[in-house]
């Protein structure tokens, strides 16, 4: 069988151009509303973060297209000195940073519990960074669909926190079952989910459809993330399973937030640092969540670099010129068939996985992109643009390079990362790497 995969699956097709440098997709409206770019950020990830950390994260957002940071926050006690923190160094920028309250570890039983709801927003809620949309502090959730802080209903128990904080937000929670609260309670809607296909099919559009149908127009925030791994056994959390990264996964949905912009006014990238479901695109940092194992050496800030292009596109309506070649590979470290003699089970949906080799060329001009799996190399000719190969896996080394006539512009080096059928302990986070113009550039080694 040709090892050869286009954006379709269809192992006997060249590989499809889908964007066009310079040049905006047809289906793609400009219109007045202000678009958004914004990041989950893991606050529990931050408990030794010094303030340089916080502007380092923040520097680097910014400079790549990203406009704030969504804070997730959660119980731990430390948790508001970190959010002061970078609340300090997003002064210096002109970045955002807003609330999202993860009810999963929120307490929400009584009517004391709003304290701490009210407490955050009287703190944050006027500082002159934080993101507000259509004039108010905006403010999101994770879950807490079910949260009655002491009352009948979560509709009832919502209406009384809205009631009693200190400033009228703009709501927009993600709630997982939509019917437990009633909508004239929100401001919008978050679809959390729609970030991954969740069987074992390619990306859609089709949650976020319904979903902005029952938003009433409402504010949509839509979702992007490049893969979704998580391998905690029994005696932890008990999560334990893989989301569909296949089919180009970030690419191919940021294309569709592009070409359903009017329907869309916010875009949430997750995540920025959660490391336990390896959907990351900044840099490693120390305060991970156990998650060492299937994290560290798996850099995936070659995405953070991609992540420019499809912001820019989302915001304006037309895609960017590239500016320099560039050449993006990301490979799982081992069959998702293998079997390992690890304490932890294997995770479940490996079989909506295939073993491929994905990559995504941003070309200036017509070339040759070669990609090399094993003893398995392919080379096909790619116009102006951006276009998106893969080539099945064998084991060995994974590496790729974009050549014009004899020359090789764009170079991966051969040990960028391998890949093997016999691994020791399971892993289905990406290897990523990235190489760029006449300067190499390897982001999947080291953690940092």
């Amino acid at each position: 069988m040709d090892p050869r995969v286009d954006s379709e699956g269809d192992s006997d097709s060249e590989p499809q151009q889908l964007l066009s440098t310079g040049i905006g997709v047809e289906t793609m409206e400009d219109i007045p509303a202000p678009k958004a770019v914004l990041a989950h950020f893991m606050v529990g990830n931050t408990y030794s973060y010094t303030d340089s950390e916080w502007i380092n994260d923040i520097e680097l957002a910014h400079s790549h297209g990203i406009d704030g940071f969504i804070l997730n926050v959660g119980r731990d006690p430390w948790q508001p000195l970190q959010i002061a923190s970078a609340f300090k160094a997003v002064s210096l920028f002109r970045f955002r940073l807003c609330l999202s309250f993860d009810m999963t570890s929120l307490v929400s039983q009584s009517q004391s519990d709003i304290t701490t709801l009210k407490e955050y927003i009287e703190a944050f809620g006027n500082h002159p960074n934080y993101f507000r949309y259509h004039g108010k502090p905006f403010v999101t959730t994770f879950g807490g669909e079910y949260a009655t802080f002491g009352l009948d209903s979560p509709t009832s128990g919502w209406k009384s926190v809205l009631s009693q904080l200190p400033h009228t937000i703009h709501f927009v929670p993600t709630f997982f079952v939509m019917n437990h609260v009633d909508r004239s309670v929100l401001d919008g809607d978050c679809n959390w989910d729609g970030a991954w296909p969740m069987g074992d099919s390619p990306i859609s559009f089709d949650s976020d459809r319904q979903r902005v149908v029952a938003n009433q127009g409402k504010t949509y925030m839509a979702t992007v993330s490049p893969c979704f791994f998580t391998h905690y056994g029994p005696d932890s959390w008990n999560k334990n399973f893989i989301y569909r990264g296949d089919d180009w996964l970030y690419n191919s949905r940021w294309e569709m937030l592009v070409q359903h912009r009017s329907q869309i006014d916010i875009v949430e990238i997750i995540s920025w640092n959660d490391y336990g479901e390896s959907h990351y695109i900044g840099p490693i940092r120390k305060d991970q969540p156990n998650s060492q194992a299937w994290v560290n050496g798996f850099d995936h800030q070659a995405w953070l670099e991609m992540t420019s292009y499809y912001a820019s596109a989302f915001k304006t309506g037309h895609y960017p010129r590239i500016q320099k070649d560039q050449l993006y590979i990301w490979a799982r470290p081992h069959a998702a068939a293998a079997s390992a003699h690890d304490a932890v089970p294997k995770p479940k949906n490996t079989n909506w996985t295939r073993d491929i080799l994905w990559a995504a060329v941003f070309t200036t001009a017509p070339a040759e992109v070669t990609l090399v799996s094993g003893s398995r190399t392919w080379s096909t000719a790619v116009g102006t643009g951006v276009f998106k190969v893969g080539l099945g896996s064998l084991p060995g080394h994974q590496t790729a390079f974009l050549s014009r006539g004899t020359s090789r512009v764009v170079s991966i080096p051969s040990n960028a990362f391998s890949f093997t059928l016999s691994p020791q302990t399971y892993n289905y986070n990406y290897y990523v790497a990235r190489g760029s113009g006449h300067e190499n550039e390897l982001l999947s080694l080291e953690a940092k």
